[in-house]
């Protein structure tokens, strides 16, 4: 094998790499575009069930609540 040679296959070791490097980063990239919509989706959900909470205890009355009437029938 003479220098070109060597070089060459250098080269294309390093192109090989490379391609695989930009796969790995788009799929990365995807996975973090999912997550920061999944939290955003979850962060709404939170301050939903946070107004939804307030909301149960403005509407309370003074009486305590009973667990059990949150049990389902087959309890």
């Amino acid at each position: 094998m003479n220098g070109s040679e060597i070089m060459e296959e250098r080269l294309t070791q390093l192109e090989v790499k490379i391609s695989f490097q930009e796969d790995v980063i788009d799929n990365l990239n995807e996975v973090l575009v999912r997550q920061q919509q999944d939290i955003a989706r979850l962060q709404q959900e939170l301050a939903a069930l946070k107004d939804q909470l307030r909301d149960n205890d403005l509407g309370q009355t003074s009486t305590p609540r009973n667990l059990r009437d949150d049990l389902p029938p087959h309890y």
